[in-house]
Formats: C-alpha cells, sequence, structure tokens
C-alpha cells in the first residue's frame, strides 16, 4: 500500500469520527508506530485531522468564507499562472462555463480563442468581458451575493440548465482526497453541481492553499471531476491517488488539453 492511500484510508476513519491510535493504526496497516506517528503529523499539518495525545480526532470544519475584495489581493501570482493554462484549453468556437471567482477572473483575461461563448455567474466577470467583440457573454440572473458577487438561487440554476457546453471551469475553497471539492456556501455549491451536469468536460481551477482544506459545503467527490489545473506540485503518491480516480492534475501548458 502507498503512504498516500494510506493516509487516505486513515483520515476517511478519522471523518467518519472513529478516534483512533496510533498502537492500533500501526497493527492495522502492518507498519511501525514511528511511520504511523508521521502520518498523522502530515495529516495534522495539512488541516485534514487534530493530532491528540496518542492519536487523533476529526477537525472542526470550515465555514469562513473571505470576501471577494478579500481574496482578489491573495495569491495573485499563483493565480495568473492558473488563468493561463486554463485559457490554453480553450479553443476557437467553444462553449464554456466560467464559475464566479478571483481565479475565473485570470481566465477571462488571458483568453485568446475566438468565437468563444462564455456563460457565467459572475459579476465582475461578466463585465470584464463585455468589452471583448469576439466573446458571446451570457448571464445567468440571479440572487447577487454581495461576499463573492456571484448570481445564485434558482434562476441561476434554471438558466444554466438550458444549455450544454465543452468546458466549465469551477473555483473550488477546498481540495481534499478524502472530502472531495468543496466551498462555504451551499447555494454556491448547488450552482456549481450544476454548472457541472451540463459541461462535457470538468475542470477544477484552484492554487495550491486550496489543497487538503475542508469547507462546509460539498460539491462534488474528486472522481467527479476531469481536471484540476493548479501551481501545486504534488508528490509521486498524490498524482497517483488522483490518476486512479480518474483526475489528471494540469500544472504547466505542456499537459493541457
Amino acid at each position: 500500500m502507498f503512504a498516500e492511500e494510506r493516509k487516505i484510508r486513515i483520515a476517511e476513519m478519522i471523518n467518519r469520527g472513529e478516534s483512533v491510535k496510533v498502537s492500533q493504526l500501526a497493527k492495522m496497516f502492518g507498519v511501525s508506530e514511528s511511520t504511523i506517528r508521521r502520518d498523522l503529523n502530515e495529516l495534522d499539518s495539512s488541516g485534514i485531522i487534530v493530532r491528540t495525545h496518542g492519536g487523533a480526532v476529526r477537525p472542526d470544519i470550515n465555514k469562513f468564507e473571505a470576501s471577494f475584495l478579500q481574496k482578489q489581493d491573495e495569491h495573485s501570482r499563483e493565480k495568473e499562472l492558473i488563468g493561463k493554462l486554463a485559457a490554453s484549453i480553450i479553443k476557437d468556437g467553444d462553449t464554456i462555463i466560467l464559475d464566479s471567482g478571483t481565479t475565473t477572473q485570470y481566465i477571462a483575461r488571458f483568453i485568446t480563442a475566438k468565437d468563444v461563448t462564455v456563460i457565467t455567474n459572475s459579476i465582475p466577470l461578466s463585465y470584464e468581458l463585455s468589452n471583448r467583440d469576439d466573446i458571446e457573454v451570457i448571464t445567468t440572473g440571479g440572487v447577487i451575493r454581495p461576499t463573492t458577487k456571484a448570481t445564485v438561487g434558482p434562476i441561476t440554476e434554471r438558466t444554466i440548465r438550458e444549455f450544454r457546453v465543452d468546458k466549465v471551469f469551477i473555483g473550488a475553497n477546498g481540495i481534499s482526497l478524502t472530502s472531495g471539492i468543496t466551498t462555504p456556501k451551499l447555494s454556491e455549491a448547488n450552482v456549481k453541481r450544476v454548472m457541472m451536469s451540463v459541461a462535457n468536460k470538468v475542470y477544477i481551477v484552484a492554487d495550491e492553499s486550496k489543497f487538503d482544506k475542508v469547507f462546509f459545503s460539498v460539491i462534488c467527490d474528486i472522481k467527479d471531476v476531469d481536471y484540476i489545473i493548479t501551481n501545486k506540485k504534488l508528490s509521486e503518491d498524490q498524482m497517483k491517488s488522483y490518476e486512479k480516480l480518474g483526475v489528471e492534475i494540469i500544472t504547466d501548458i505542456k499537459r493541457g488539453k
């Protein structure tokens, strides 16, 4: 068993509410207690579990949501890289959905393909693209959330269901092999799921700070995603874990499709 697989199973046990002891885990997986302590320390450092004396417990789920303005200047260099990677995947004539968020806004800035149709629920992004003659922009309508400048709710979801697109680019607050793709608010998670349901290919765009984080509302399982575009350099074990779930990690333009 790969180390990454072992850590996933340990995290799954803890997230089910089971309290675990180092000695029990060592016997279960047939490894030394020092190996288990190292696994638990790595999971604790990632925020997936909380270390306790002799074992570990489940952490509190994160409900904090930063505002659009707060996130604009965070990890801007990383988001620019991700934006360029994602934009390079968009081809002439593509129909795409760009989710709300500061990372997807960078995608919009670097689109060079022609005759592209963009559907979005982002107020800032739709305004930014409105000056492009070579891009048709369709806004979803709905209730505007002041925090994220995104439209959500039944109107938004109903509009999105009227279309079928080549690609969707979804932003996320948390990416976890055990807990899936997550975000703080249920209303936004619902919209993202509808976006995914009408797309041929699903791309998650997320900088390295989003990995191994878990937020309140689940968007989807990892296996429901086709690609993750990121600046994060994953270990070989981590890459294999994602590949086993059918997900390709894109970190450079050569790997883009």
